[in-house]
């Protein structure tokens, strides 16, 4: 497996596997604007300047990619941030998750970040258990209720 730098001819093979990042998603969230929004920021991700997005890929075929930048965090210092994290679902549990989030965090440490975050869905309990797995803390709880 290689993960390098994200190039503009791995493009289409990321916005295929974009449909994942609905996987998880409160079931109460209208479907079709869910998946449009994750279109959205995976796109926005793309061109984002102090965005940094790498990608996995074995025998030639793109397996995930990451997008990472830096966050202030509201108590002061500096946060990497993952922004997405797709696995296509073929590469589960071959280690392009693992190595993904390492990738994001050696280049998150390399601009002083001192945490590494991200947000998922509460419902999301497979992405939950893969973070805690690899040290992350749950940090913050958002709640909503229906109007």
């Amino acid at each position: 497996m290689e993960i390098r730098t994200y190039a503009e001819g791995d493009r289409a093979a990321v916005l295929r596997l974009t449909p994942r990042l609905t996987e998880g998603v409160a079931p109460w969230r209208d479907q079709a604007a869910v998946s449009a929004a994750v279109h959205a920021w995976v796109e926005s991700s793309l061109a984002e300047p102090g965005t940094a997005v790498f990608v996995a890929v074995t025998g030639g075929s793109l397996q995930g990619f990451v997008t990472v930048t830096l966050r202030e965090h509201w108590s002061g210092g500096t946060d990497g941030y993952l922004g997405e994290l797709v696995v296509a679902a073929d590469a589960e549990g071959s280690g392009v998750g693992r190595a993904l989030v390492e990738r994001a965090q050696q280049w998150a440490q390399e601009r002083g970040a001192t945490r590494l975050g991200l947000e998922t869905g509460a419902a999301n309990a497979a992405a939950r258990a893969f973070y805690a797995a690899l040290g992350f803390d749950e940090e913050d709880v958002r709640l909503s209720r229906a109007l």
